[in-house]
């Protein structure tokens, strides 16, 4: 392996990190909360939280989200 960064980025995983999949089940739901109250979505769902502090990919996902539920209201 060339790429020694990706693999100790890999290695440092949040143990707390609920995947990609388990994330995005659960991604409409934590915007929701996230906008209501962000310290009590991080509380209520640090699995998701911590997952998309590691997750570039799914951290635009809930951008996105999260700029489509300010266009709708």
């Amino acid at each position: 392996m060339t790429d020694w960064a990706a693999l100790d980025h890999l290695l440092r995983t949040d143990p707390l990190d609920a995947g990609c999949g388990r994330a995005m089940e659960l991604l409409d739901v934590y915007a929701e909360l996230l906008r209501q109250d962000g310290d009590v979505a991080r509380a209520r769902y640090p699995q998701v939280a911590a997952h998309v502090r590691a997750c570039g990919p799914c951290a635009e996902d809930l951008e996105g989200l999260l700029q489509a539920m300010e266009q709708t209201n």
